[in-house]
Order: structure tokens, then C-alpha cells, then sequence
């Protein structure tokens, strides 16, 4: 029985794996990711405290996951509906804009990390 379980459990990061490998083709999720390289490349330069490290983290981690829950709602809401509806647009702009709110916020975020650091270095 353990067994079972723990085959099940080791499935399940298969399917995430998958998952992952889905969405890079997707252009969104590539800019993303290229975003993140940047801010970890600037943050490395940048000598970030543990507490903003870990904030980035987090923003990063919520950025890549909801562009992963967007493409997923896309391609439900094309599947429930292959042809032209409003509602189905309407389910995919609203999703659309969810991702677009936390870059909003993502790019906030950033800007109060790295900024002060970055005049400081002038002083």
C-alpha cells in the first residue's frame, strides 16, 4: 500500500514536470523567465539583504505561476469553446489581466528593492 502511495506521489511531480515543459513554448512564460534572470543577475550585482532575496523570490515564484494558471485557463477555455464566444474571451481577457495586476505590482516591487540601492551607490 505504501507503495502505491509513493508511486502516486512521484507520478505527480511527473505531470508538474510536463506541465512546466507545456508551457515554455508559450512567449509570455519565456519573457517571464527571461525577467528573472535579469532581476537575479541584478540582484547578485546588486548585494540584496536576505529579506528582499526572498521577497523577489516569491514575487517571481507568484509571476511564473500565475502565467502557468493563465495559459491553463486558455486552453481549457479553448477546448469548452473551440469557436467565438464572448463569454469564453471574456474568461480568458479576465485571466489575461490577472497576470497583467501582479507585473503591475511585480515591477513596483522591484523598483522599491533596487532603486534606493542603486542612488546609494552614488553617494
Amino acid at each position: 500500500m505504501k507503495i502505491m502511495i509513493v508511486r502516486k506521489f512521484l507520478h505527480s511531480f511527473k505531470y508538474a514536470i510536463e506541465g512546466i515543459k507545456q508551457v515554455m513554448v508559450e512567449q509570455n512564460f519565456r519573457f517571464d523567465l527571461m525577467m528573472v534572470f535579469i532581476v537575479v543577475v541584478a540582484g547578485v550585482f546588486t548585494g540584496l539583504s536576505q529579506l528582499e532575496w526572498i521577497i523577489l523570490i516569491v514575487v517571481m515564484a507568484i509571476m511564473l505561476s500565475l502565467e502557468m494558471m493563465n495559459t491553463a485557463i486558455e486552453r481549457v477555455v479553448d477546448l469548452a469553446s473551440p469557436g467565438i464566444h464572448p463569454l469564453a474571451k471574456a474568461a480568458k481577457d479576465i485571466a489575461a489581466g490577472a497576470v497583467l495586476v501582479f507585473a503591475c505590482a511585480s515591477v513596483i516591487i522591484g523598483i522599491l528593492i533596487f532603486i534606493p540601492k542603486w542612488i546609494n551607490l552614488w553617494d
